[in-house]
């Protein structure tokens, strides 16, 4: 049941994040400011399509992890829910990208919290299979 929930949640979050990377490409200038120490440009045609193949490929490691361990219904759980804060991430850090790239004023302060918070997420969720099987080793141990 758990695997069904967090594929459906996964299978909204690349929904999320292909229609806000049609969204961040519209409003993106023809040449994209990526670092403006020694500046740093790319067309945004470049921009979608890299973005696009790094969707692509990440995305569909849920269905390689699904052939490889077609048995193992909580990791493949995990394993959705890592690929979900991945796309979270994405959605923030194009987010980010699009404001930097406007003419609007932001705080960089907010911008930061955000990307290193959704970083954070990342490395949360992916220390948390290796915790959950110490918890399993030690609470439900077989009776000799």
């Amino acid at each position: 049941m758990t695997l069904k929930l967090f594929r459906a949640v996964w299978f909204l979050s690349v929904l999320v994040v292909l229609a806000n990377l049609l969204y961040v490409y519209a409003s993106l200038p023809e040449l994209v400011t990526i670092q403006e120490n020694g500046p740093v440009s790319i067309s945004r045609e470049w921009l979608f399509y890299i973005l696009m193949a790094a969707i692509i490929l990440i995305n569909v490691l849920v269905y390689f992890f699904k052939m490889i361990y077609p048995d193992a219904e909580n990791l493949r759980s995990w394993f959705h829910g890592q690929v979900i804060t991945i796309n979270i991430f994405l959605v923030i850090s194009m987010q980010a990208l699009n404001v930097y790239n406007s003419t609007e004023i932001f705080s960089h302060n907010i911008v930061a919290y955000y990307i290193t918070g959704s970083l954070g997420l990342i490395i949360v969720w992916a220390a948390f299979w290796p915790l959950y099987l110490i918890f399993q080793k030690f609470v439900f141990k077989e009776a000799v």
